[in-house]
């Protein structure tokens, strides 16, 4: 008898002995329990690995982007799965660097790609390095450019500047994050290292923002204008090596993506998806376009995806556009899972780190998740539609902040900080400049240090489990690929 049939038998003589088998909860749970009894570990050689590395998600954040874009679909939110939540692995990842309680990108998105943990503001160097000191930099190898010697396509994309911290930890090392297109003398910036890599061979297509980065200060680009210090333009030296530059998605969409491509969109960072103009190509847009490129190399590729802008909505206290990059980065996750077959396709989806965001209570099923918390209504499912108060009398958002621009506390005329909460409707809430009710005040939202979640399919992706150090993202992506192999 199949290990299947059994698990089958068992889950209908359990439904036919207990009172809540006509439950949907409890069929749905047997049901996932004879999948899972079936599931048997795949072992196969990774051609493929897309790594998706969603700034500042971690499982609060997951959470809000899973309830809003359930709502979106008509839905109370709560039963609502984004496509990695049925992934069938996953892990709880430690997120710290080696001097910092709370990351920063850079470090954090540098261990998933070197194997060990880095310096806070720092990328792709050894813990000896200084931050900020160029004379310290001690270059650490990266599994793109591993991958590149093994004959397979390497491809980074971002919603973010392409020179900001995640994506540049594919191909850039640096003693600071902060030189995107200047450093000091002895130092390469990260700009021109993306070019050198494409001209190496290890960057075959780069697609995201930051366009100012790779031209002179004062020249015109399509997109906007050149800020470089120095007299380099970056964007002809990438043509003169043969990389096809385009800016919009028009282009992207007619250039034959034979490598290298690099697509600078936007001067800065992309547009959020709530504002983004016709013209600027989507996160799916620039996934599938990656991905159609990098499937040119049949001996396979390693793509990065990071949905950046997730982060800076968090760091802006806006929690509309944090979940609705989120939903934009779920469909792009859902067309590259499409696009790839799981075979040989190793699909890893986490985040670089965790926001300083609530998420308060007790709200009844279906309360808008950026909206006011409503009140359980007995009886019935859904929430009662009435605003659960605070001790103060006044009705709450779901979500808020721990500290940001949205602080209750206002800095008066002395220089000291105090203020109540504001009365607040639903419309008010969920208005989508709305700024999160904050606790203490700040210019800019922090990261958090708890831990983010991590969701795996494919080959491999059962090495993934329970509580993992972040830099373990790189040796599990390193077996799969490079000693499987071998074995």
């Amino acid at each position: 008898m199949s290990t299947l049939t059994i698990a089958l038998c068992a889950s209908t003589a359990l439904a036919q002995d207990v009172a809540q088998s006509g439950s949907e909860y409890f069929t749905a749970g047997q049901d996932q329990i004879a999948e899972r009894i079936a599931a048997e570990p795949n072992t196969n050689q990774a051609k493929n690995v897309i790594l998706f590395v969603v700034d500042g998600m971690g499982v609060n954040t997951n959470y809000g982007i899973r309830l809003f874009q359930g709502q979106e679909m008509g839905l109370l939110g709560e039963e609502h799965n984004l496509p990695h939540d049925l992934y069938p692995n996953s892990a709880i990842i430690k997120t710290y660097n080696i001097n910092a309680q709370t990351p920063d990108s850079a470090p954090t998105a540098g261990a998933m790609n070197t194997g060990v943990k880095q310096v806070f503001n720092t990328i792709n160097m050894a813990d000896t390095v200084i931050h900020d000191d160029c004379s310290t930099e001690a270059p650490l190898t990266l599994f793109s450019e591993m991958l590149s010697e093994a004959g397979k396509s390497v491809g980074v994309v971002s919603t973010a500047r392409i020179t900001h911290a995640t994506g540049a930890a594919v191909y850039a090392k640096t003693a600071n994050r902060n030189w995107e297109n200047n450093a000091p003398e002895g130092c390469v910036d990260i700009a021109t290292q993306l070019v050198d890599q494409m001209e190496a061979g290890v960057i075959d297509i780069a697609l995201g923002g930051g366009a100012r980065s790779f031209a002179p200060e004062g020249t015109e680009i399509e997109v906007g204008t050149g800020n470089r210090p120095d007299d380099v333009n970056l964007i002809d030296r990438a043509t003169e090596i043969g990389a096809q530059v385009v800016y919009n998605a028009e282009q992207l969409s007619s250039t034959d993506m034979t490598a290298p491509v690099l697509g600078l969109f936007t001067n800065s960072d992309m547009n959020y998806e709530h504002d983004r103009p016709e013209g600027e190509p989507s996160i799916a847009d620039m996934t599938e376009a990656a991905i159609t490129s990098l499937q040119g190399n049949e001996e396979g590729f390693y793509l990065m995806v990071e949905p950046g802008r997730v982060d800076h909505a968090s760091h802006g206290g806006n929690a509309h556009r944090t979940f609705t990059d989120g939903v934009a980065f779920a469909e792009a996750l859902a067309l590259a899972d499409e696009m790839t077959d799981d075979e040989d396709t190793l699909i890893i989806v986490t985040g670089d780190h965790e926001h300083a965001i609530v998420f308060n209570g007790y709200c009844g099923r279906g309360t808008p998740i950026t909206g006011l918390c409503m009140d359980v209504a007995a009886g019935q499912v859904e929430h009662s539609g009435e605003p659960v108060l605070a001790a103060d009398g006044k009705p709450y958002t779901v979500v808020g902040f721990g500290n940001g621009a949205g602080s209750v506390l206002v800095e008066q005329e002395d220089g000291s900080y105090s203020g109540e909460r504001p009365e607040l409707t639903q419309e008010e809430a969920q208005d989508p400049d709305y700024l999160q009710q904050a606790l203490i005040p700040a210019s800019s939202e922090s990261h958090s240090g708890v831990d983010v979640g991590l969701w795996a399919k494919g080959p491999w992706a059962h090495l993934f489990g329970g509580t993992m150090d972040q830099e373990m993202i790189f040796h599990v992506m390193h077996h799969a690929t490079l000693d499987a192999a071998a074995e």
